[in-house]
């Protein structure tokens, strides 16, 4: 996981490009481009119900799991603070989705992923402070 630009570009309308989102692999990108979906905003509109995600699965010929762990990232990523940088380290933090972001704890959210960053990549500085953390968090109580 690389440290993000501290200003990251502003989120286009239309959600972020497909091959921006973490984890998800070149072959799984081009299946999805293959099915007509090219960015998070696109994603996200045809898997709003569980049946959308398992028919998008069937489609895709894989496991409705891939699915909805691509939604969340897609979900999350639509926060502006949070963007495609960050969506994969909340969701590898326990955080699967925008409401569950709404109800956390910022000191709670921070050590959670605090002690992510140190135990994968052994390096405390790479954290997002606080601050940030609780800016995550009201943006997506706004969202509610």
């Amino acid at each position: 996981m690389e440290n993000p630009l501290s200003s990251q570009p502003p989120q286009p309308s239309l959600g972020w490009p497909l091959d921006c989102i973490p984890g998800l692999a070149l072959e799984d990108c081009r299946k999805l481009q293959s099915a007509g979906l090219f960015t998070t905003a696109s994603l996200l509109k045809q898997t709003r119900t569980p049946q959308q995600v398992q028919q998008l699965a069937a489609q895709l010929q894989m496991p409705d799991r891939w699915v909805r762990k691509w939604k969340a990232l897609a979900e999350l990523s639509e926060l502006p603070s949070v963007g495609y940088q960050y969506c994969g380290l909340l969701l590898h933090g326990g955080v699967a989705s925008v409401a569950q972001l709404a109800l956390m704890q910022t000191h709670t959210l921070h050590r959670q992923i605090l002690r992510l960053q140190v135990t994968v990549l052994q390096r405390r500085d790479l954290c997002p402070s606080p601050g940030v953390v609780a800016q995550w968090i009201q943006e997506a109580q706004q969202r509610r």
